[in-house]
């Protein structure tokens, strides 16, 4: 099983996506402290062996862009945490920007996360009540999903299409 790690970074905490590449199903999700995912990035691109092969094979991370436009101190605190996250990483680094999940989301730039999100739901939980999130007892494909771990899930299912595809 080849694994995707995506990350959709902030400048204290990050939402991140663990995938199978190729069922694209999410092992694990969530949105937890950088110093926590820098740690967690540590143990799983160099420490972690799942049946003697790495847990992560590809990390992708949200690229920051600019539009011109000023920005305040959290986007250049989100750059320093991106660059910490690919330096202790060692894995296939896809460095993606926002753009480009949308385009191959919702085949438009100017795409919004609720767009990117509905996307989602009906590629892999058509016709599931409550965005496919499911329950407690009944847990569905995007069980415990909030925030930004839509959009790191959104990068890690455009990281394994464009493997497949041999694009990446």
């Amino acid at each position: 099983m080849t694994r995707i790690l995506a990350i959709d970074p902030g400048n204290t905490v990050s939402g991140y996506a663990l995938i199978d590449s190729t069922t694209r199903r999410p092992i694990e999700v969530g949105k937890i402290p950088n110093d926590e995912l820098l740690d967690r990035l540590l143990e799983w691109c160099v420490g972690g062996l799942v049946d003697e092969q790495p847990l992560i094979h590809h990390l992708a991370i949200e690229m920051i862009a600019s539009y011109g436009m000023a920005v305040g101190k959290e986007v250049f605190e989100t750059c320093v945490w991106i660059g910490r996250f690919i330096e202790v990483s060692g894995c296939g680094l896809a460095p993606i920007y926002r753009r480009d999940v949308k385009l191959h989301h919702c085949l438009d730039s100017r795409a919004k996360d609720s767009n990117i999100r509905q996307a989602l739901v009906d590629r892999f939980a058509p016709g599931q009540p409550n965005h496919g999130k499911g329950t407690k007892s009944e847990p569905g494909w995007f069980h415990g999903f909030r925030a930004d771990v839509w959009q790191a899930y959104a990068l890690a299912v455009l990281v394994a299409d464009r493997l497949e595809d041999g694009a990446a």
